[in-house]
């Protein structure tokens, strides 16, 4: 996957997601607004035949979206082993 940044501030963070689709984008959105220190996060697709999704985050106070996005997509990763191990011992694999 490749992650071009469209905009990039000291509040606001606006990404590409090459070849990405709805499904991370929004386990990202989820994981984001988890965080009391967003001031907002969403996600676009501009058009679904021809366009990459956009990732916007953007802070309140002194807190740095690239941060948050980075710790939402770690907690993502411990999320989805944790399911695994979870779905692994349910099915005696």
């Amino acid at each position: 996957m490749k992650i071009n940044i469209l905009n990039k501030n000291e509040h606001e963070l606006k990404i590409e997601l090459v070849g990405a689709d709805h499904g991370i984008c929004n386990l990202l959105q989820k994981k984001i607004l988890l965080d009391e220190n967003v001031d907002l996060a969403g996600y676009d697709v501009p058009h679904p035949l021809a366009s990459n999704p956009i990732i916007y985050v953007r802070m309140k106070g002194k807190s740095k979206p690239q941060d948050t996005l980075l710790a939402a997509a770690k907690t993502a990763i411990a999320d989805t082993e944790e399911f695994t191990k979870a779905l692994e011992k349910a099915l005696k694999v």
